[in-house]
């Protein structure tokens, strides 16, 4: 049905890119989410209502929940989707993050909420009215959920949206615990076990963890996570395809929500190329990742050395210190200063983070090494860490 209504509704609809193509699919699928949790409160409250069932009220709740929570991603997408302005230059994207956290804060709530209610069902139970119509509508409920689990699943991965995802994750937990309250229903009657309140109790805590899973997903983004490795890999790729390019590093990505990314990275060139022609093919490499990648780039050149022998051969011998006692460990913008009493080897090295040696007590080694070469040689080392992969 969603794939009907998106070819009736969206225009360009692969075009996932598009910040206005995204809102639509993110209005469609929160329409739809609304239209068919409220349906479903509505049956589940009036079967567990006539049939005394805690777990199965619970249930309810649950999907009136989400429902307001398909209302919240349904505003965050019409809001993030609002174009750039004065005050908010990178748009609006990282809505869509904060409509997924007060989405995932609701689901807690409830999942609170429902474990308090099964706890009083569990101190004083009720006996539970089995009913035909009330295996019905928790069987269809099962069905329906799962096609929602389904469909924003796969409209998550085709837009990449962490909100759509977690409410994918959200929908196949109901899925499970309708299928917990269904079991617990068809217990009651055939053994006369009074597991509702429990079974009440399992419902809550698999609407917790999905509220859990959600509240990660969005608060990630928004403290600002690292870059998907393959977005990376990509830039990476586009950056040496053009033949100045020695090697890049110091690579920050900036994510101001989906579909608005700024990236910038350090570039390196030979010192003595011609600085006009340099300039020109920086522009086309920032071009290119705007059209292929749609992020906004800004790359600073560092022009490096590469037709001197001494220079050529201590770097060398820095990669070849590295590779024996810190393979994971990588480093760029590699200088050479001569003067009258010593010579200064500067250079920057990329530590990732937690890594299993402190900052100084590499340098320290490193500058040793250095110095074992050449007792007249310092090393002076900054110490980056590794904010988009260890490019070089």
């Amino acid at each position: 049905m969603i794939s009907l209504l998106a070819r009736l509704f969206i225009k360009e609809k692969d075009n996932t890119s598009s910040p206005a193509v995204r809102k639509a699919y993110g209005v469609l699928c929160g329409s739809m989410g609304i239209a068919l949790n409220i349906l479903l409160f509505a049956g589940k409250f009036l079967a567990g209502f006539f049939s005394n069932s805690i777990a199965i009220t619970a249930d309810a709740f649950n999907n009136l929940s989400d429902a307001g929570s398909s209302l919240i991603t349904l505003v965050g997408f019409q809001m993030a989707g609002q174009k750039p302005d004065p005050h908010h230059p990178f748009g609006h994207g990282r809505i869509e993050y904060l409509s997924g956290l007060f989405v995932s804060i609701a689901i807690l709530i409830m999942a609170f909420e429902l474990i308090r209610s099964s706890f009083d069902k569990i101190l004083h139970p009720q006996p539970v009215t089995f009913r035909p119509l009330t295996i019905l509508i928790l069987a269809v409920s099962i069905a329906v959920k799962f096609y929602m689990a389904y469909y924003n699943k796969n409209i998550g991965k085709k837009i990449d949206s962490a909100a759509m995802k977690a409410t994918a994750t959200d929908s196949l937990s109901d899925t499970l615990a309708t299928t917990v309250v269904l079991i617990a229903s068809l217990t009651a009657h055939f053994t006369g076990l009074k597991i509702d309140g429990y079974c009440g109790i399992l419902v809550g805590f698999f609407i917790f963890y999905a509220g859990y899973c959600a509240a990660r997903d969005t608060i990630s983004p928004l403290l600002g996570q690292a870059p998907d490795p393959a977005f990376v890999k990509n830039v990476e790729t586009i950056v040496m395809s053009y033949e100045h390019i020695k090697g890049i590093h110091d690579m920050v990505v900036h994510d101001y929500g989906p579909g608005r990314v700024m990236i910038s990275l350090h570039a390196e060139v030979s010192a003595d190329g011609n600085l006009l022609v340099l300039h020109d093919m920086i522009d086309n490499i920032e071009h290119q990742l705007h059209d292929e990648l749609h992020c906004e780039a800004v790359i600073h050149m560092d022009p490096i050395i590469t037709d001197d022998a001494q220079t050529n051969q201590l770097k060398q011998n820095l990669a070849d210190i590295l590779q024996s006692s810190y393979p994971e460990i990588c480093f760029h913008d590699f200088r050479v200063v001569k003067g009258p009493t010593h010579t200064n080897i500067i250079f920057d090295i990329v530590v990732p983070f937690a890594y299993r040696e402190s900052d100084e007590s590499i340098a320290d080694f490193l500058k040793k090494e250095i110095q074992r070469i050449d007792e007249t040689y310092f090393a002076v080392i900054q110490i980056d860490k590794a904010y988009a992969g260890n490019a070089l």
